[in-house]
């Protein structure tokens, strides 16, 4: 694919303060967010490293059935999902090549996230969201060039191999050594794993109120976009879930496949668009990434206070069922126990009425 000679400093917030009208916010105040974020997800993710066992890592390394239906749906389904989408709405090929690009990225810290708060298999959320990241150096261009040659801008797309070493990098190193945690203090894993699942879903709020402020302009948009950008994160869960079950893997790892199925990595995505395109077609492009990020954590939020509903609900279930069996139990026992005694009382009962009966009858052929 033809390198486009438009980069990121072409595309510089710092120089227009907002995206002519679409994003709005000066260029500082994006600037502080992203490095912030960053740092604040590289600290998220170490914590969820810590949860990561070195053994059940070793086993999805050795035997990769999760690891590979994970990636046929995020390489297979997510670009196929997004080309018929972009041709069942007839959207602009600006806004086809946008929501291609986002099908075509791998999975996001974000559903590592979700994945600790509905008790999804970690070690594989981990491995998964690393794998497909260094598979995207690949396979992004791969699927992109397969699904985007209806559009001619596709010619323009540049893939940014620096960007996902870095998003590679910033993964493995707090996951490492957040291993490590866990394998030389497991107890005081277990701690940093809870504050940082729970410093992670504040995350997502706060991403998700931040980004809408930020960016308040993009949602005024076609609503074609709109629907898309909702429905497609739905659409990854719900598939990703199924093909899970398909192939029968365990409950726990259904969960897994589905969310790294349908969290994509959006920062990815606007890394792709600002190196590739003018800003003028940023104007109409930067608004799917917004919309599909917004509702992938709006989803991934949904999911984590339904599980954790039923959680509860299920969990009380059970505990009035072992109340329950155990009245029972000692119901049981205490009835033996008074039927036991019953009977004993009576025999003794018969043995002192049966002893002056047994006297009487020797009197009775005495001398």
């Amino acid at each position: 694919m033809r390198t486009n000679q438009t980069n990121i400093s072409s595309f510089s917030f710092n120089e227009t303060g907002h995206l002519e009208g679409q994003m709005v916010g000066n260029g500082t105040l994006s600037l502080v967010f992203s490095v912030t974020l960053s740092v604040m997800l590289a600290l998220v993710v170490f914590s969820l490293g810590c949860t990561v066992e070195v053994r059940k890592l070793w086993s999805h390394i050795r035997r990769p059935w999760g690891i590979g239906v994970g990636l046929v749906c995020q390489f297979g389904l997510m670009p196929l999902t997004a080309y018929i989408l972009a041709i069942s709405f007839s959207v602009t090929p600006v806004q086809a090549i946008a929501i291609l690009i986002m099908g075509c990225c791998p999975g996001g810290a974000i559903s590592n996230i979700i994945t600790y708060w509905v008790d999804g298999d970690m070690d594989l959320s981990l491995s998964m969201t690393t794998c497909s990241t260094v598979f995207a150096m690949g396979m992004m261009p791969f699927c992109l060039f397969i699904y985007s040659r209806s559009w001619e801008l596709a010619n323009n797309i540049n893939i940014p191999y620096y960007t996902i070493g870095i998003t590679l990098l910033s993964l493995v190193a707090p996951v490492g050594f957040g291993v490590f945690i866990n394998y030389k203090w497991p107890k005081k894993a277990k701690l940093i794993a809870k504050i940082g699942s729970i410093i992670g879903i504040l995350l997502i709020i706060v991403i998700g109120t931040a980004s809408s402020v930020l960016y308040k302009g993009s949602w005024n948009t076609d609503l074609s976009i709109l629907a898309i950008g909702i429905i497609y994160p739905l659409i990854g869960y719900i598939s990703g879930f199924g093909i899970a079950v398909l192939v029968r893997q365990p409950w726990k790892r259904c969960r897994t496949i589905a969310l790294e199925t349908g969290a994509q990595n959006v920062h990815m995505c606007s890394t792709v668009l600002q190196l590739s395109f003018t800003p003028q077609q940023l104007i109409q492009m930067f608004t799917f990434p917004l919309i599909y990020g917004s509702f992938q954590l709006l989803n991934g939020l949904l999911l984590v206070a339904g599980y954790q509903l039923y959680k509860r609900r299920f969990m009380l279930i059970c505990e009035e069922k072992i109340l329950d069996r155990s009245k029972m139990c000692h119901n049981t026992v205490h009835g033996e126990i008074n039927a036991n005694f019953e009977h004993e009382e009576a025999s003794a009962h018969s043995g002192m009425d049966s002893t002056p009966k047994a006297s009487q009858l020797a009197q009775h052929h005495g001398p």
